[in-house]
């Protein structure tokens, strides 16, 4: 079975979001920590995340919200870690917010592994025509979850389930990738790799 690296956003995934919940119940997921989730500094986390890749070769990165700049980021700078694939959910536009500045410098590239977007049509944090364009830029699928707020605690997500499935299809995907990949973007009941 393949590792899962999850990568949560600032401040942490504390309970009862849905990154704590697969990191209690799912044996092959794993935190990436980092000193301040509070006060981040993107160099200091892109380290913690290659870290972790390093001591887990051919992990699965979930990220969510801007731990899915930490992951494009890490990808556009180091492309020749063993990732098998990105699952980034509820991307954020760093102008947004005060706290998030310092990741002004998102990476609009195609990255070099099998990548999934999943964005809402009424994410506070990033415009779903936004996150289009991301994934676009970033070569990613896309999954549309409709009117699902950030995909977090606020917007009522708990375990998610079907976030793992998305995780699960996209391990499928990899296994199977070959260069280049299509561009799709699908509903959140009917996805395909």
């Amino acid at each position: 079975m393949t590792r899962t690296l999850l990568i949560p956003g600032i401040d942490g995934s504390p309970d009862p979001h849905w990154q704590a919940w697969w990191q209690k119940n799912d044996p092959m997921a794993l935190t990436v920590d980092q000193d301040d989730w509070s006060n981040p500094s993107p160099e200091a986390w892109e380290a913690e995340v290659a870290g972790a890749v390093l001591q887990h070769p051919g992990a699965i990165l979930v990220a969510h919200s801007l731990g899915c700049l930490v992951v494009a980021r890490l990808l556009a700078i180091w492309p020749h870690l063993n990732i098998a694939g990105a699952l980034l959910v509820a991307p954020v536009d760093p102008a947004r917010c005060d706290r998030l500045r310092r990741f002004m410098h998102t990476p609009r590239t195609e990255l070099p592994v099998p990548v999934t977007v999943v964005a809402s049509r009424n994410d506070p944090l990033l415009p779903f025509e936004d996150a289009c364009d991301l994934a676009h830029d970033w070569g990613a699928a896309l999954v549309d979850m409709g009117r699902a707020g950030h995909i977090n605690i606020a917007s009522g997500f708990g375990p998610w389930s079907q976030g793992l499935e998305l995780r699960d299809a996209l391990a499928r995907h990899s296994r199977a990738y070959v260069m280049p990949r299509s561009r799709k973007c699908v509903s959140a009941e009917r996805w395909a790799f």
